[in-house]
């Protein structure tokens, strides 16, 4: 099938008496969309938050690019190239589209005190935001304020700043949800162009 980019082995999370997710192993592979279905309450959104490192697992290892990545914090995990996004949209909605992914694409910097630097002074950071943008198909809407544009360009908007952080698996929770079918069937079409190369996970 190709390469294992992200590895979960006998992952279980507890919370109390409570198993949200109990002994579950998983694979993502380059080049492929995978997707856990299940209803309310089943331990998708558990799942996802013991693979982004958002939750630590009571039991279970995690491995990313042959990295064992078990107990790291999210940010360093996103350092290693994994990219999430939030069921709820994560995005500063008085910034333009551009500024949005810009911030995303600066935050891949190194250095803190880089960082805090402006953006506009990094051509690798406009490089990134630009070919991030031209993926999600948002180019002719980079100068667009983020709460102005539609619900479906939102969600893109937010896969944009993912891809800015030039990750290698993407978790995307939910990304259909609230679309209509024209915006859903461009969603799809997105998914399907930015699998090469990554690996996906839908919840």
């Amino acid at each position: 099938m190709g390469e294992v980019l992200l590895s979960a082995k006998n992952l279980t999370k507890r919370f109390g008496g409570l198993a949200a997710v109990n002994d579950v192993s998983v694979d993502l592979w380059r080049n492929h969309i995978h997707a856990v279905i299940g209803p309310n309450g089943a331990g998708k959104s558990t799942l996802t938050n013991l693979l982004s490192g958002d939750l630590p697992p009571t039991s279970g290892t995690v491995t990313l690019g042959g990295h064992d990545i078990t107990g790291w914090t999210p940010e360093k995990i996103s350092g290693k190239g994994l990219g999430r996004s939030y069921q709820k949209t994560n995005i500063f909605l008085p910034f333009s589209v551009w500024e949005n992914v810009r911030l995303a694409s600066q935050s891949r910097e190194p250095h803190t005190a880089h960082w805090l630097k402006r953006a506009t002074n990094f051509a690798s950071v406009n490089a990134r935001a630009e070919q991030a943008l031209e993926l999600a198909g948002l180019q002719s809407r980079k100068h667009a304020i983020a709460g102005t544009i539609s619900h479906g360009e939102q969600r893109q908007l937010e896969i944009a700043m993912t891809l800015a952080t030039e990750p290698q698996v993407l978790l995307l929770d939910e990304p259909l949800a609230g679309m209509g079918v024209a915006e859903a069937e461009r969603m799809v079409a997105l998914l399907l162009a930015i699998k090469k190369n990554h690996g996906i996970l839908l919840v």
